[in-house]
C-alpha cells in the first residue's frame, strides 16, 4: 500500500450525532470536574481526611481530572467543527498522556485495594504499614510506572508510517493508530500484550486478592450490620474497578487485525471518560467522613475538627 507523510488525522468517530455527542460529553466532563475537584478540595481542607485512604483517593481524582482533560475538550471542539481533525504531534501527545494516566491508574487502584485490605485485615499494624513516607513513595511510583509504560508505546507509535489520515475513533489512542498504519506493527502489538499483563492484569489480580482477604475478614465479623455495610462498600468499589480493568484490557490487548472501530470506541469511552466520572461517586458517596467534611466546608466560617487517627 502507498505510504504518505501524514501531518494531520481526521477522526471519523464524528460522522453522525454531533449535537448529541457534544451534549453528552459536556455533561460527563462537567460532572467529572465537579466530583473530582470536590474530592481534592475536601481532602486538602479537612484534617479528618488526612489518612492514607483519602491521600490515595486524591491522587485518583487528580488522575481522573487529567484523564478527562486529555480527551474531552478536544472531543467537544471537534464536535462543533465541520471536520474533526488533530495534528500528528497532537495525536501522539494525546495518546502519550492517555496511556500515562491509564498505567498510573491501574497501579493506583491496586494500591488503594491494598490500603483497604490493610485497614480491615490488619488494623493494629495499619499505621505502621502505611505511614506518610510509604504513601508518598507508593503514589509517586504509580505515576512513574504509568509514565515509563506510556513512553514505550508512544515511541513505538511515533515510528509508524500511515496509508492515510483517517482514524476510526473520536480521539487518538494506540489501537486506532495501529489500525491506520501501513508499516510493521508487530513490535507495537507485542508491547501492548506485554503491557496488558504487567500494567493491566497484574494490578487487577492484586485487587481481587486484596478483596478476597477483605471478604474473609468480613465474614468473621460478629455483627450482621457491620458485614452488610462492608459488603455494600466493597462490592461498589469492586464493580467500578472491574469495569475499568476489563474495558482497558479489551481496548489494548488485541491486535490491529481484530480492531472493531465502533466497539473499541465505546470501550475507550467507558474506561477513560465514564469511569473518571463514576470514581468520586463510588468511592465517596457512602463515606460518612466525606459527607461530614462537605458539611463542614459548606458552613465555613467554622474550623475543621482535629485530625482523625484513621
Amino acid at each position: 500500500m502507498n505510504q504518505t507523510q501524514v501531518t494531520e488525522f481526521v477522526l471519523l468517530g464524528f460522522s453522525y450525532g454531533r449535537p448529541f455527542l457534544f451534549a453528552l460529553f459536556l455533561a460527563i466532563y462537567l460532572a467529572t470536574l465537579l466530583g473530582n475537584a470536590a474530592i481534592l478540595f475536601l481532602v486538602s481542607l479537612d484534617p479528618h481526611l488526612h489518612s492514607p485512604m483519602y491521600f490515595f483517593l486524591s491522587h485518583l481524582s487528580c488522575l481522573d481530572l487529567c484523564y478527562s482533560s486529555v480527551t474531552v475538550p478536544k472531543i467537544l471542539a471537534n464536535a462543533v467543527r465541520p471536520e474533526a481533525t488533530i495534528s500528528r504531534g497532537g495525536c501522539l501527545a494525546q495518546a502519550f498522556f492517555l496511556m500515562w494516566c491509564a498505567g498510573a491508574e491501574c497501579a493506583l487502584l491496586a494500591l488503594m485495594a491494598y490500603d483497604r485490605c490493610a485497614a480491615v485485615c490488619q488494623p493494629l499494624r495499619y499505621a505502621q504499614l502505611l505511614g506518610h513516607g510509604t504513601c508518598v513513595t507508593a503514589a509517586a511510583s504509580c505515576w512513574l510506572w504509568g509514565l515509563l509504560d506510556s513512553a514505550v508505546h508512544t515511541l513505538l507509535a511515533a515510528r509508524l508510517s500511515f496509508c492515510g489520515a483517517r482514524l476510526q475513533h473520536i480521539f487518538c489512542d494506540v489501537p486506532p493508530l495501529l489500525g491506520a498504519a501501513c508499516s510493521n506493527t508487530r513490535p507495537n502489538e507485542l508491547a501492548l500484550h506485554v503491557s496488558s499483563i504487567f500494567v493491566g492484569l497484574s494490578p487487577f489480580l492484586l485487587v481481587l486478592i486484596s478483596y478476597l482477604y477483605i471478604l474473609a475478614t468480613v465474614l468473621r465479623m460478629p455483627l450482621a450490620t457491620s458485614r452488610r455495610k462492608a459488603f455494600s462498600t466493597c462490592s461498589a468499589h469492586l464493580l467500578v474497578v472491574t469495569l475499568y480493568f476489563v474495558a482497558a484490557n479489551l481496548n489494548y490487548n488485541r491486535p490491529s487485525s481484530g480492531y472493531s472501530p465502533a466497539a473499541d470506541a465505546l470501550v475507550s469511552v467507558l474506561y477513560c471518560i465514564v469511569t473518571p466520572m463514576l470514581n468520586p461517586l463510588i468511592y465517596s458517596l457512602r463515606s460518612q467522613e466525606v459527607w461530614g467534611a462537605l458539611r463542614r466546608a459548606l458552613r465555613l466560617g467554622g474550623t475543621p475538627g482535629s485530625p482523625s487517627n484513621a
